[in-house]
């Protein structure tokens, strides 16, 4: 009798410092040697044999040491089946929504609108038009439920329709090459790279999968800095040396450096199946390099401007990047970045540059589908 007793007032305390619960039907009980507060529903069964003493004249103290249900909770239950004869549990249907289906609407056509638009744009734009006020959380949930992310936008360099055409018609002509004939080509560019690197982050709304569709773009040109700029090429099965230097590529450095040190030697190895793939630069389309090409009859091959996105070395761009971002400590002095950038073009395993090279037929697919337009690559 005594522990009961305090196991009712143990109950009605912690009831006083969490706060009345509307549901009558909460257990609390006794258990180990401390007094704890078991929280556990009764069912309806149990209920019903409650109420049934009750009605019968027995008292909430003598149920309540005969069924082992804390006082307070019987006297709750039967305070509500004297409000509303009614003992059955109830639920809560939470908390209600604080905008109305129209109001996601307009959040969902705003977005799409303006994709730039911060969640706190958005929420004062709903505040501003509908006089509803909402959290920034509130606007991620409203947007994620149709499929709509804050997500930073694909930089893309920028394509005319000439472009576009142009990048078309090659997609077209190589689609079907096999992997013997790309293993012929040896793809080169240039990339610098420096202690610094774009940190820009802007985000926009869009859909999964439509991460390169036109609306969800940042056309955009290079960034420059200080650093070094490096040049490789890569073929099938292998890949040049890096050359690095710290001043801009002109068409004498391109000819004397490039050609002559190092693609040269591929042309000699591989025969007259040889080509050479280079982008619409400025220096690699001087009358000095078009010469030496000529004379050392290495074949160029036809390439669509504005088309980082099909030359797969971009991605050992990238891969070069991460190993050099991943490096404990960074490199802090531009000595230290030109031997990093060396020994970290040595470790990335040859098979990853095949891969990307093998790749060649899907990226020709991708520009077909798109009309020319920025692909996934």
């Amino acid at each position: 009798m005594q522990k009961l007793l305090l196991v009712s007032q143990y109950s009605l305390g912690w009831k006083e410092r969490v706060g009345r619960n509307d549901d009558p039907t909460i257990l609390d009980r006794e258990e180990g040697e401390g007094i704890v507060a078991q929280r556990k529903h009764l069912d309806d069964f149990l209920r019903g044999r409650t109420i049934g003493r009750l009605e019968w004249g027995r008292t909430q103290l003598e149920v309540s040491e005969e069924l082992g249900i804390a006082q307070s909770v019987i006297s709750r239950l039967w305070q509500r089946f004297q409000d509303d004869g009614n003992v059955s549990r109830c639920y809560s249907t939470g908390r209600p929504r604080i905008t109305t289906p129209n109001e996601d609407r307009y959040l969902a056509v705003t977005a799409k609108r303006n994709r730039r638009s911060t969640a706190s744009d958005l929420s004062r734009q709903l505040s501003s038009a509908t006089g509803t006020t909402v959290s920034r959380q509130t606007v991620y949930r409203r947007l994620g439920h149709i499929g709509l992310y804050a997500r930073r936008p694909v930089r893309c360099v920028p394509l005319t329709a000439t472009h576009c055409r142009l990048r078309l018609a090659w997609s077209r002509e190589h689609a079907l090459w096999t992997p013997q004939q790309w293993s012929c080509v040896m793809f080169s560019d240039e990339s610098r790279f420096s202690l610094q690197s774009d940190s820009c982050r802007t985000f926009i709304w869009r859909a999964p999968g439509t991460r390169y569709h036109q609306e969800n773009t940042i056309e955009r040109h290079r960034y420059g800095g200080a650093g070094w700029l490096v040049w490789r090429g890569i073929i099938l099965g292998s890949r040049t040396d890096l050359h690095v230097q710290s001043v801009t590529m002109t068409g004498h450095i391109y000819r004397d450096v490039i050609l002559e040190q190092h693609v040269r030697l591929f042309r000699v190895s591989m025969g007259a199946e040889f080509l050479f793939m280079d982008d619409n630069a400025r220096p690699h389309r001087t009358n000095i390099v078009d010469e030496c090409l000529q004379s050392e009859d290495i074949t160029r091959m036809d390439w669509p401007a504005y088309s980082p996105d099909l030359n797969p070395i971009v991605h050992v761009w990238d891969m070069l990047g991460r190993r050099i971002a991943a490096r404990q400590p960074p490199p802090t002095c531009l000595p230290e970045l030109r031997r990093t950038l060396l020994d970290e073009w040595c470790n990335i395993p040859q098979d990853q540059i095949d891969n990307l090279i093998l790749s060649m037929p899907r990226r020709c697919k991708a520009c077909i589908a798109s009309s020319g337009r920025h692909t996934p690559y």
